[in-house]
């Protein structure tokens, strides 16, 4: 990477500026924290092709020893997103984590090994009876099953007429959800059913106060990221004692939702590469 500090965008708002200005102020006290999917990683047809959009590794190594942690916060297992992300081993990444389904599981860098706890009982029966309650709906061809371990996910983009479909299975979802204690997380042409407590705001306000960070950014794309700017805008509320923070929405076209909320967008992964590299670039 060049020396290119101008790449660095400015945030449109007061508090994205004053977030953005505390992590150039003080990095080693900085968290920076990325979604996975529609963020490091280009969204694909099939899931399980995901992969870490080129240069992302490379931009994470030069920002993480600038800074106190990079953690990747993701709905998949935490050792899918490692694999995928290609962050296995890589020098420069000790200080990286990834809190996998929202934060039930974590790998460290520092070890290379996750923790994670037992599957939850409503997940198995879910298991079980999901295929049953999608044949009701086999008009809708090309809806399929990603298992996550700790949650269960049901694709519709594959399907002749996508947000047809899952439009129509939000309500037969969310009611075998309910009856094994789950909920639904809809998200772009894709529903999953978790156990509830699990999101990425409790995952990020839990690892901001582990390191007792004093700054925070934050950058996603999905509704499932909603409860994480929320994490930071609470962060960031709470007077003379609050963390400054930086909300970044990676995309805007499929949720408008987050991008209404955020102090800097960007047009998808690639973009957020960019952003990254810039970052470690002027700190």
């Amino acid at each position: 990477m060049g020396s290119h500090p101008e790449r660095l965008p400015i945030p449109t708002t007061p508090a994205g500026r004053e977030g953005l200005d505390a992590v150039l102020a003080r990095p080693d006290r900085a968290v920076v924290a990325l979604d996975f999917d529609g963020t490091l990683a280009d969204i694909v047809p099939d899931p399980e092709q995901a992969r870490a959009h080129p240069g992302t590794v490379e931009a994470l190594a030069a920002l993480a020893p600038k800074v106190a942690a990079i953690a990747v916060i993701t709905g998949r297992p935490a050792g899918v997103a490692v694999r995928y992300g290609g962050f296995a081993g890589v020098p420069g990444l000790e200080h990286l984590v990834v809190l996998g389904h929202y934060g039930a599981e974590r790998w460290d860098a520092v070890t290379g090994t996750v923790h994670a706890p037992a599957a939850h009982p409503g997940v198995t029966a879910v298991r079980a009876e999901l295929p049953g309650v999608l044949d009701e709906f086999g008009a809708w061809s090309g809806t399929w099953i990603e298992e996550k371990g700790q949650a269960v996910a049901v694709h519709t983009r594959r399907a002749r007429d996508p947000q047809a479909a899952f439009e129509s299975l939000r309500g037969p979802l969310g009611e075998l959800a309910a009856r094994h204690g789950l909920i639904v997380e809809p998200g772009r042409l894709v529903l999953e059913l978790r156990p509830p407590g699990m999101d990425k705001g409790v995952a990020l306000a839990g690892f901001v106060a582990e390191l007792d960070a004093k700054s925070v950014i934050y950058a996603g794309d999905d509704l499932g990221d909603l409860a994480a700017f929320a994490a930071v805008e609470k962060l960031r509320s709470e007077g003379p004692d609050g963390i400054p923070g930086l909300l970044v929405c990676s995309g805007s076209a499929e949720v408008p939702e987050l991008a209404e909320r955020a102090d800097l967008s960007v047009p998808g992964p690639a973009a957020v590469v960019d952003f990254l590299a810039a970052l470690a670039e002027r700190l």
